[in-house]
């Protein structure tokens, strides 16, 4: 069956997935709590509205999700990551890559650069939401610094060893795609191999994301989801994968 919208109130529990429409959307209303969020992300569910509409709830049949070994990175990008990764350790080193430094940075960048472009769903409700879930340690940032200025980066969540990918910013030429090469360089070395994208596009194509049907999707979240988060304190990420906790 699908097709049969649920409207939720704050204690109305998610319907199946397969109730969807099918352009995705599965429920209206109810709220952005942790627990609500968790229990969305734990079944493939994400909210995405507009500042003037209810709360949307969505999971779309195909999903795009990013396997962390087909990452494509272009010659040009990979050039200036084999760059940084010579100057990474220096204390000198004009450009890192940081998580978990700037978290409601990020996020406020995202919203900005996505206003510019067509409006924006990240609204001040969804980042209290995800600041919240960051705040839990279930949501994260990946942040490329050029010494004291933060000119792109990513956020998401993680939960148990599967990554769920929300938003990007870039405020300088591919540092966007720097924070996800050196995001995905992390992930595999903590045993996570998806990267959810949610919705099919060409760009996200062009990194090697693949459409997978909803039942794939939801067997890889049975998998992973149960399994135990990795640990992702605030510090630096290098080219090879590994985190340095600021101490």
């Amino acid at each position: 069956m699908s097709g049969a919208i649920t409207f939720l109130n704050h204690d109305t529990p998610f319907p199946d997935v397969e109730h969807a429409t099918t352009d995705g959307l599965l429920a209206v209303g109810g709220d952005l709590t942790l627990q609500r969020m968790l229990e969305a992300y734990h079944r493939g569910i994400f909210p995405w509205f507009n500042a003037e509409d209810p709360i949307l709830w969505w999971s779309p049949d195909p999903r795009m999700v990013l396997n962390c070994a087909d990452l494509r990175v272009s010659r040009s990008l990979a050039k200036r990551c084999r760059q940084l990764a010579r100057q990474e350790h220096s204390p000198n080193a004009t450009l890192k890559v940081l998580t978990n430094t700037s978290f409601l940075h990020v996020i406020m960048q995202c919203a900005a650069t996505r206003m510019r472009q067509a409006g924006t769903w990240i609204t001040p409700d969804i980042v209290r939401a995800y600041f919240t879930l960051h705040q839990h340690g279930y949501a994260h940032s990946v942040e490329v610094w050029n010494n004291d200025e933060l000119v792109g980066g990513l956020y998401g969540v993680c939960i148990g060893r599967f990554f769920f990918g929300e938003s990007m910013f870039a405020a300088q030429t591919d540092a966007s795609k720097i924070a996800l090469y050196y995001l995905v360089q992390f992930l595999k070395t903590q045993g996570i191999h998806h990267v959810d994208c949610q919705q099919e596009t060409a760009h996200l194509a062009s990194l090697g994301a693949k459409p997978i049907s909803r039942q794939q999707f939801g067997q890889l979240l049975d998998r992973y989801t149960r399994m135990p988060a990795p640990h992702w304190p605030t510090g630096q990420l290098f080219s090879n994968g590994e985190l340095a906790p600021c101490e």
